[in-house]
């Protein structure tokens, strides 16, 4: 009997043993589906400033040389985004701009148009985080790329914006992938190419592709690198060609952001024209008095050089100083704002006739 006791007692063991194991296994864990709850947001960016022009002078009514001063709204963008799902996106975003025609009544205003209005379709579930394709009123691949590490749009267009030779918004259809393990992106697109200030004129469709590699993307003093190249091949008409190519060395860091471009152009407007060929160059900086962090807030200064020469075949060029220190308000994410004081000035060659403008302003920047 005491050996069957036994045997019984450790078959317990044995048995009891095992449900214990069973019982201390993990579950496996569930799939989480993605939220596909929809949501709408709505934000404001606002750039609004008081500008005083050193130079020239010009004349009022009763004939007296002033120096002109204004106070000044250029961007109240009112964005709403949102999402249908995790796959579907949107976005409609309406600007600011001065009205300029003759009516009586609204020559000067400040009126709204269209600015985006696109929607979007994410393509994370088949390709890398951050991969979409739109189709809409959109942002262009280079502005929208270069905004992102030149933050001082709201002291003045960029440089190939500043020159005409790019828009940051137009009618098309686009497509982004980002290249694994953050080593870069590209972000290829077919627009109307007339900008979205206008409506196409005709059948010709510009082709805009931006290309950027991040070569060290790992870690070290490198790591904020990038190198970008960009083409816009379009067409005024069909045998008028407007192009643009820019090659273009961004960097990033704790103390300072830098980029440098290089911009060559091609634009026939009509077939009886001559080709006109233009190229220039752009160098700035923005160096920051202490490590901005997470915040992103301090006092951070802006030094850009503009040079264009606008036609290759005369030898003038226009050449752009922007000087300037701001201030950004310190938030942990997403709202930013600033102050900026700046000088702006523009000098020519004598060959473009033109006298130096320089202006000093005070710039603000606020967006939700």
């Amino acid at each position: 009997m005491d050996i069957i006791r036994a045997t019984v007692a450790a078959a317990a063991m044995v048995v009891g043993g095992a449900r214990s194991g069973l019982a201390q296994v993990t579950p496996a864990a569930g799939h989480t589906p993605p939220d596909d709850t929809p949501s709408v947001k709505v934000g404001t960016t606002i750039f609004t400033d008081f500008t005083y022009q050193d130079e020239p002078l010009v004349q009022d009514v009763d004939k007296n040389n002033v120096h002109t001063s204004a106070f000044n709204v250029a961007r109240a963008y009112i964005n709403v985004t949102g999402n249908l799902s995790h796959l579907v996106a949107f976005r409609v975003t309406s600007d600011v701009t001065r009205e300029t025609s003759t009516g009586p009544t609204v020559s000067g205003s400040l009126v709204y148009r269209l600015k985006y209005a696109f929607g979007q379709v994410n393509l994370d579930d088949w390709m890398t985080h951050g991969s979409w394709a739109r189709i809409g009123l959109q942002q262009t691949p280079y502005v929208d790329f270069i905004e992102g590490i030149y933050r001082y749009r709201f002291q003045g267009q960029t440089f190939e914006e500043r020159e005409g030779l790019l828009s940051s918004s137009d009618f098309g259809i686009s497509a982004h992938y980002n290249f694994p393990g953050n080593y870069g992106d590209l972000h290829v697109g077919v627009y109307n190419g007339d900008t979205y200030t206008r409506a196409d004129p005709n059948d010709q469709k510009a082709f805009q592709i931006r290309g950027t590699l991040r070569p060290l993307p790992l870690g070290g003093n490198l790591k904020g690198l990038r190198l970008t190249a960009f083409y816009d091949a379009d067409h005024y008409a069909k045998n008028d060609p407007r192009d643009r190519f820019i090659g273009s060395a961004t960097f990033e860091h704790k103390w300072v952001n830098a980029g440098f471009d290089w911009v060559t152009g091609k634009d026939r407007s009509v077939f009886t024209a001559p080709e006109v060929k233009s190229e220039g160059w752009n160098l700035w900086a923005t160096p920051k008095f202490v490590p901005l962090g997470e915040s992103k807030s301090g006092f951070e200064g802006l030094v850009r050089y503009d040079s264009f020469k606008p036609n290759k075949t005369v030898d003038a060029r226009r050449n752009r100083l922007i000087v300037g220190l701001s201030y950004w308000f310190p938030f942990l994410r997403g709202p930013s704002a600033a102050l900026m004081a700046d000088m702006d000035q523009q000098k020519f060659d004598a060959a473009l006739k033109t006298p130096t403008n320089r202006k000093f302003a005070l710039h603000a920047l606020f967006n939700f």
